[in-house]
C-alpha cells in the first residue's frame, strides 16, 4: 500500500495522469467536432436534394401539368416507391389566397391538392406522406425538421389570386442511423483511448523522468570527499541536457569550494604553526636555566613579536571570512562612507613611511564620492593596497594613488600605481589566492614579509560592495590596481 501511495505522489504518475487527461479531451472534442460536422455534411447534401426534387416537381407544374392529371401523380408515384429507403414524400396543398380573399370549392385550404400515392395505387391517401402532415396541413418555413422528417417547402401561384405551398420531404432515418455507427465508433476509441492514453502517457513520463532519476541517484552517491562524478549528457540539447548541465556545474563550484577551502584549511594551519612553534621555543629556553634579567626581557620580546604575527594572521583570517559571509548584505545594509576621506586617511599613515625611504606618495581624490559598505573593510582595502605599493617599491620610486569616476556610470575608481619590482606574468594569475606569495614576497632586502591574505582580503572586499579589482604589472617597471565601486546614493 505504501509502494502504490509512493507511487501516486511520484512526478511520473501526475505527468501521466496529465498526458492521459489531455489526449483524452483532445480526442473527445475531435470525435464530437467529427460527428458535428458529419451531422451537418449529411443534412446538407439531403436539403440539396430536396431542393432539387423541389425545382423538379414545381418545373413540373409550371408546364402546365395539371395537379391531379394521371401523368403528373404516376411519376411522383414512381419517384416516391424508388425512394421508399428515404421514406420520400410530396403534398400540394392551397393556402389563403392574396388580396384577403380564400380560395373555395375543392381546392380550399387545408384540402391536399396532390400527395404522393401508396404503392397499391388506392385513392389518395399516402402511407408515404406523414400522418402528422395529412392531419395538419398547414403553412410550413423551409426547410423545416418535424418528427423525424426534413421538410421543404415553396409558395407557387395557382390561378387569379389563389397560393398553393408544395411540399417534398423525406425521412431523416438514414443520417440517424449514420450518426449512431458514428457514436458507435466514437464509444469505441474513447474506450481504447482510456487504455492506451494511461499506459503511452506512462512510458513517456518515465523516458522524461529517467535524467531525473539519473540525477537523484548520483547525489545519493556523492560524498564531499569524492566529487569526480558527472551527469552524463545525451546530447540533444533539451531542457534535460540543460538540468543535467547545470548540476554538472553546480558540482564543479561544489567541488572547486571544497578543495579551496581545504587547501586554506591547511595553509592557515601551516601559518598558525609557524609563531606557535616559535612561542614554544621561546618559551622552554627560557626556563631550560636560570638567566639573567636582559636574557628575560630579549625572550619575551621575541614572545611578543610572534604574538602580534599570530594576532596578525588571525585577524586577517577573521576579516576574510566576515568579507565572504557579507557578500549579499553589505551593499544593502552598509553605512554611506566618504571614499575620498578613508583614501586620505590611508595616505596620511603611510607618508611617514613612504618620507623615510625616500619614496613620493601622492594622493589625488575626488570629494563628495560616497559609496555603501562597511567603513572598517573599505580602509583595509586601501591599507593593504599602499602598504604593498610602499613595499615593494625601491627608494627614489613613486606610488600615485588617484580616484575618480569609473568608466561605467554610478561607479567610482581607485587606482594605486608604482614603480616597484613588477609582478612576474607567472604569478599574476594567482594573485589573489590565499596564503599565496610570490617571489618577491620573499626577498631578504624587503622590511616585512606578508601572510598571503592581504590581496585575498581585498578581492573579497570589493567584491561583497558589489566592484571589481583588477591588476596590470611589468617586471621592473611597477604595477597598477584599479579598484571599481558603485557609487551609492546619499
Amino acid at each position: 500500500m505504501d509502494r502504490f501511495l509512493k507511487a501516486m505522489r511520484s512526478l511520473r504518475f501526475r505527468l501521466m495522469l496529465v498526458n492521459a487527461c489531455v489526449v483524452l479531451l483532445a480526442s473527445m472534442a475531435t470525435l464530437l467536432t467529427l460527428r458535428a460536422g458529419m451531422q451537418f455534411a449529411l443534412l446538407h447534401e439531403l436539403d440539396q436534394i430536396l431542393s432539387e426534387d423541389l425545382s423538379e416537381v414545381e418545373l413540373a407544374l409550371a408546364a402546365g401539368d395539371d395537379a391531379r392529371s394521371s401523368e403528373l401523380r404516376e411519376q411522383l408515384e414512381r419517384k416516391a416507391r424508388g425512394h421508399i429507403q428515404h421514406r420520400w414524400f410530396v403534398q400540394l396543398l392551397p393556402v389563403a389566397g392574396i388580396s384577403g380573399g380564400e380560395a373555395s370549392g375543392p381546392d380550399a385550404a387545408g384540402t391536399l391538392l396532390l400527395a404522393s400515392v401508396q404503392a397499391d395505387g388506392n385513392r389518395w391517401q399516402s402511407v408515404n406522406t406523414p400522418a402528422f402532415l395529412r392531419d395538419h396541413p398547414g403553412p410550413l418555413h423551409s426547410p423545416t425538421t418535424l418528427e423525424g422528417y426534413r421538410i421543404h417547402t415553396r409558395t407557387i401561384g395557382k390561378g387569379q389570386g389563389v397560393l398553393t405551398q408544395l411540399r417534398i420531404g423525406a425521412s431523416l432515418d438514414l443520417i440517424r442511423r449514420d450518426l449512431a455507427l458514428i457514436d458507435r465508433i466514437t464509444g469505441v476509441v474513447m474506450v481504447l483511448g482510456l487504455i492506451i492514453a494511461p499506459l503511452g502517457g506512462y512510458a513517456l513520463a518515465g523516458v522524461a523522468t529517467r535524467p531525473l532519476e539519473q540525477i537523484i541517484r548520483t547525489a545519493d552517491r556523492l560524498r564531499p570527499e569524492q566529487l569526480d562524478e558527472r551527469l552524463p549528457l545525451r546530447g540533444r540539447g533539451d531542457e534535460l541536457d540543460q538540468l543535467s548541465l547545470a548540476f554538472n556545474r553546480l558540482l564543479d563550484r561544489i567541488a572547486s569550494f571544497l578543495e579551496r577551502n581545504g587547501d586554506f584549511l591547511a595553509n592557515a594551519a601551516h601559518e598558525l604553526r609557524t609563531p606557535l612553534a616559535a612561542l614554544r621555543s621561546t618559551a622552554e629556553v627560557a626556563l631550560r636555566s636560570e638567566r639573567s634579567v636582559t636574557e628575560y626581557q630579549d625572550l619575551l620580546g621575541t614572545i611578543i613579536e610572534e604574538g602580534e604575527t599570530l594576532e596578525l594572521l588571525v585577524n586577517q583570517l577573521l576579516l576574510l571570512a566576515e568579507s565572504e559571509a557579507s557578500v549579499d548584505s553589505v551593499v544593502t545594509h552598509g553605512e554611506l562612507t566618504d571614499l575620498g576621506a578613508v583614501i586620505e586617511q590611508a595616505c596620511d599613515m603611510f607618508a611617514g613611511v613612504a618620507e623615510s625611504r625616500s619614496i613620493e606618495l601622492t594622493c589625488q581624490t575626488l570629494p563628495q564620492v560616497f559609496v555603501r559598505g562597511n567603513r572598517q573593510h573599505l580602509r583595509q582595502v586601501m591599507n593593504n593596497l599602499i602598504d604593498n605599493a610602499v613595499k615593494f617599491t625601491a627608494s627614489g620610486g613613486r606610488v600615485d594613488v588617484r580616484l575618480d569616476l569609473g568608466p561605467i556610470p554610478r561607479t567610482a575608481r581607485l587606482v594605486v600605481s608604482d614603480t616597484g619590482v613588477g609582478i612576474p606574468p607567472a604569478d599574476q594569475p594567482r594573485l589573489f589566492e590565499r596564503f599565496f606569495r610570490g617571489e618577491r614576497s620573499h626577498r631578504r632586502d624587503l622590511p616585512t614579509r606578508g601572510t598571503g591574505l592581504g590581496l585575498s582580503i581585498c578581492e573579497a572586499v570589493v567584491k561583497a560592495h558589489g566592484g571589481t579589482i583588477e591588476v596590470a604589472s611589468e617586471p621592473g617597471t611597477g604595477s597598477c590596481f584599479t579598484v571599481t565601486l558603485p557609487l551609492g546614493v546619499p
